[in-house]
């Protein structure tokens, strides 16, 4: 649907809202990577990835933090250790292609010499198989393996609810037994343990039968997962489509993915449960920890494209306006263990950010989401102290979205996030987000554009600069042709290409082209 409005005046006070987030945490914007696929990413001791040694380097470069790490996914739940192994990670697979199990052994820790300095690690800890021997061999190898202080939290299991065998109360009474006693054989003394990792989209409406007995994080504190406090934190995973089966597929499509009201909307069904486990665990306790656009690995043509770097873009602004503290972006690829009526079989995922190795899906490459996490990482800076509300189209007095039917008159095309600076002033945002999420594709003749108006934003009469996400379209695939602040990254080794492209504004309208979104810096006006 295209936009109605060619010029959008932000409306409201410039002040922060008093429905402004949390302060940000400097690594929202993070990773979660396959336990499986782990040297895929990181490459071997000899042969170590430069590729995604400099993409990650890129993230830090521009905030002083790398992002953190989660080590996990459906694979961790078939992960063992084996400290005779003389590979870093072993893959047993079948001839039919499907992959049994997983072994580390102590060289898989020294590829973590590919990230930067001080990233920060979750590891997943197998709960499937039922083998507590199992879980405690991999939690200690991983308290030994790692730097010290590397270790931030460890998860009990991957999507439990999807087990099929676990109530909440029954999860509950296993989580709590192995975080206790993990915890006491490792000599942990503080609540250490990510709870949860569940897969299942809340129910809505909430207060029903089916919803109240859903596994999560909510329904396991409240059995008294955490009567041994040994809960850190709460993580829950959301894919917003699926190619898991034919139905789900049919509506994975790019228009739906690249809209603002959907995606708030599906977001917003978490509220209740970040409100709840921020009560109980602490501002920063919630987060998605492993996520993307479409599951069972992606689809061609959605998740591989420059719209889902915009929706991307727009995912985890949102999620941390509602204060989701940090979004686990998750990288792999399909495993049969997802299902048989999966539309994907084989190589990396289509949503991942970039290709570390060449596969059956495709060379060594990156593609334009990876554009979207350099945004959002100049967009926090090294500030600790940063806030986002969502401008426009704002919120209803609920705190959710509001809608086209509501009186979102860009029909979820348009959408704005202002970001205060505590340690600077409350009284005006010192950046804004601005992107016109409105579909223009290659081949289109002409490309339509809305203009911004942030006049009532800025603060003094001072020059503003403006940095640009920009591809030919949405529908691109490359990531050589889709461009932050005017650089692409080499497919090589990952380091920027051409010179940083600045605009200085004194006007106060923004022209945004569709299928674009822009980062502007007001003037400090103190």
């Amino acid at each position: 649907m295209a936009s109605t409005l060619s010029t959008l005046t932000l409306p409201g006070s410039p002040a922060l809202p008093l429905n402004a987030s949390h302060h940000l945490h400097p690594a929202l914007h993070s990773f979660s990577i396959e336990t499986a696929f782990w040297t895929a990413y990181m490459g071997n001791v000899t042969h170590p990835s430069i590729l995604t040694k400099n993409l990650l380097a890129n993230l830090k470069d521009r905030t002083g933090t790398p992002p953190q790490v989660r080590v996990g996914g459906i694979t961790a739940d078939s992960t063992f250790w084996n400290e005779t192994l003389d590979t870093p990670l072993f893959n047993f697979v079948t001839e039919d292609g499907d992959l049994v199990n997983t072994t580390i052994g102590p060289d898989f820790w020294k590829t973590f010499a590919v990230l930067p300095d001080d990233t920060e690690i979750i590891m997943n800890l197998n709960l499937d198989t039922g083998i507590y021997e199992a879980a405690l061999l991999v939690a200690n190898a991983t308290v030994q393996g790692l730097q010290p202080g590397q270790l931030i939290a460890m998860e009990i299991g991957n999507e439990p609810d999807h087990y099929g065998k676990y109530t909440a109360q029954t999860y509950a009474e296993t989580w709590k037994t192995w975080g206790k006693n993990i915890s006491d054989a490792l000599d942990i003394t503080e609540p250490f343990f990510q709870i949860g990792a569940t897969a299942e989209d809340p129910i809505w409406p909430y207060g029903t039968a089916a919803g109240d007995a859903a596994l999560d994080c909510v329904s396991a504190l409240k059995a008294g997962a955490n009567n041994e406090s040994t809960a850190k934190s709460c993580s829950e995973h959301t894919y917003q489509y699926s190619v898991c089966d034919s139905k789900r597929a049919a509506v994975a499509t790019l228009t739906n993915l690249v809209n603002h009201t959907r995606l708030a909307m599906y977001l917003d069904l978490w509220q209740p449960r970040i409100n709840f486990v921020r009560e109980n665990l602490g501002e920063d306790a919630f987060v998605v920890g492993e996520y993307n656009s479409v599951s069972c690995a992606g689809h061609d043509g959605v998740s591989n494209t420059f719209g889902q770097a915009l929706w991307l873009l727009d995912t985890t602004l949102y999620a941390a306006s509602i204060n989701i503290s940090r979004m686990y972006i998750h990288q792999g690829g399909p495993l049969s263990a997802q299902g048989d009526l999966q539309l994907n079989h084989g190589g990396m995922s289509l949503y991942n950010l970039w290709y570390p190795v060449s596969n059956k899906n495709g060379p060594v490459k990156i593609f334009p989401s990876y554009y979207a996490y350099l945004f959002i990482a100049e967009t926090l800076g090294p500030s600790t102290t940063l806030r986002i509300g969502n401008v426009w189209p704002g919120r209803q007095a609920n705190n959710s979205g509001i809608t086209t039917e509501l009186g979102d008159t860009s029909a979820g095309q348009l959408v704005a996030y202002g970001f205060w600076d505590d340690a600077v002033s409350t009284e005006y945002p010192t950046k804004l987000a601005l992107l016109n999420l409105e579909s223009y594709n290659e081949t289109t003749a002409v490309r339509p554009n809305s203009t911004f108006d942030i006049s009532t934003y800025v603060a003094c009469n001072q020059s503003i600069r403006v940095r640009r996400l920009q591809a030919p379209g949405a529908d691109v695939i490359e990531g050589n042709v889709t461009t932050w602040a005017g650089q692409t990254f080499s497919y090589e080794d990952g380091t920027a290409l051409g010179e940083v492209v600045e605009e200085m504004m004194d006007e106060s309208e923004i022209t945004v082209a569709a299928s674009e979104a822009a980062l502007v810096f007001l003037p400090d006006c103190s």
